[in-house]
């Protein structure tokens, strides 16, 4: 006896595909701002250290007055602010993630789109599961391979299984 409460099939595969393309697009803005954030303050940043190195060697300060003093400890502080931020980008790699995540949702919201326009007596529910399933653990190896390196196990099975 089913409980009226339980989704079918047809509907988990839906709400499947829902949350997942949902969950792609809202972590490709997520990583699409960290990168614009990221590129940008890499150039201010940039620009400024090298405006004020220029301007604490340049003889315009005096080595004695407090604004050459402040500009000399500001380029080191904002050299490594910069070297942090770089460093943050390089590791999450904020550009990368988001057009993987972009592309990944416009593929899984294409085979969506396949899915529903199919007639429910041809739908396959076991092929779509596994297709939806490898969609999610595909990105995850990918993500994780380009957090890592390779340095995860190569999988010797079947990617349909």
């Amino acid at each position: 006896m089913e409980s009226k409460n339980k989704p079918t099939i047809d509907e988990h595969i839906q709400e499947r595909y829902a949350k997942s393309i949902r969950y792609y697009w809202k972590s490709s803005q997520s990583n699409k701002r960290w990168y614009k954030l990221t590129r940008s303050l890499t150039v201010i940043i940039g620009a400024l250290v090298t405006l004020i190195a220029a301007l604490t060697s340049s003889s315009i300060f005096p080595d004695s007055s407090k604004i050459g003093a402040i500009f000399a400890i500001a380029t080191p502080v904002l050299a490594a602010v910069l070297t942090i931020i770089a460093g943050f980008a390089q590791s999450f790699q904020w550009g990368s993630a988001w057009q993987n995540m972009v592309l990944t949702a416009e593929q899984m919201q294409k085979e969506y789109d396949k899915y529903i326009v199919t007639p429910e007596n041809q739908r396959d529910y076991p092929g779509e599961a596994v297709k939806l399933n490898n969609f999610v653990i595909n990105e995850s190896k990918g993500f994780f391979e380009k957090m890592l390196g390779n340095s995860l196990p190569s999988n010797s099975g079947d990617e349909n299984s």
